[in-house]
């Protein structure tokens, strides 16, 4: 009787402890915990294999610094400048003997010695400046040891501007802007702008609108500015300021407004404050002889 009342208990709990260890009465046994199963090791993710750049490319890459140094202060940048002219000018006088002309050329230089001068614009202020809606818009930030010189490229058959980008006092990035508009519209696309650069400089990494090459020394950005300002541009910089600026911006500038669509449709579309913004280098060139076109000479851009 006593086994019947034993086993119709155990089906009342469900089967849950067998009937032979009630058997026992107080001798039941605690139930085995499992041993918590490990959690499986989170996957590395592995780092994005970056384009090489060649020899070759890298001094091609290289040029592009127009005679300038990163690292420069305003002043050894300005120096390099004139010197620049110096040897520009000094063609031009020997070219004469007429003492007007030649006063003429040594006022002329003088006057562009003056105006990169003049150009020189601090961002260490929290008040809007007239390059917060320009080309170079993404380029810099208030408020963190950031300044600027701007330069008209317009010799050699070049009509391009070059930006002079400063952080704490050292010139660490140049950017460099290009004009398309004597580009067919039909060619006037990212995709040519590919072709020309990569056939210069050589295969670089694409992403949203940007070809980059990096080496040690320096990164160089070929930027698509086609929607916003009908332009292209190139930016040669530090790869270890960038860092340090990028931690400086995050830490200390407010974020940056997003420019209404309408607002900048109508603010400076025909750049009238500033040199015209529309200019060509080599690398233009090398889009136009690509898709077969001929670039027209320096006096009739």
């Amino acid at each position: 009787m006593r086994r019947i009342l034993q086993i119709a208990l155990a089906c009342m709990l469900g089967g849950g402890v067998a009937a032979p260890e009630l058997a026992h009465g107080d001798a039941r046994k605690p139930p085995t915990k499992k041993p918590p199963v490990a959690a499986a090791p989170a996957k590395k993710l592995k780092p994005r294999k970056l384009t090489q750049v060649s020899a070759e490319h890298k001094k091609a890459l290289a040029e592009l610094h127009g005679g300038f140094k990163l690292g420069m202060s305003k002043d050894e940048v300005i120096a390099v400048f004139s010197k620049q002219l110096d040897e520009r000018y000094d063609e031009k006088i020997k070219a004469t003997t007429d003492i007007t002309a030649q006063d003429r050329l040594r006022r002329d230089k003088r006057n562009e010695v003056n105006r990169l001068q003049a150009s020189y614009i601090s961002f260490e202020t929290t008040k809007p400046s007239p390059w917060d809606v320009s080309i170079v818009e993404d380029e810099f930030a208030h408020n963190t040891g950031e300044s600027m010189l701007e330069r008209w490229e317009n010799q050699g058959g070049k009509n391009q501007r070059r930006f002079f980008f400063f952080y704490d006092g050292k010139l660490w990035k140049m950017f460099v802007s290009l004009d398309v508009s004597i580009l067919p519209e039909d060619k006037k696309n990212f995709a040519a702008f590919r072709a020309a650069m990569e056939g210069k400089y050589g295969p670089g990494d694409v992403e949203d609108g940007r070809i980059t090459w990096r080496t040690e020394e320096f990164d160089v950005r070929a930027i698509d500015k086609l929607k916003s300002y009908d332009a292209l541009a190139i930016a040669i910089e530090d790869p270890r300021v960038r860092r340090e600026v990028d931690a400086t911006r995050e830490a200390k500038a407010p974020p940056r407004r997003e420019t209404n669509s309408v607002i900048k449709a109508v603010i400076d579309t025909d750049h009238s404050d500033h040199p015209d913004t529309r200019s060509n280098n080599d690398a233009v060139d090398k889009v136009i002889h690509a898709q077969g076109g001929t670039p027209p000479k320096p006096g009739e851009r």
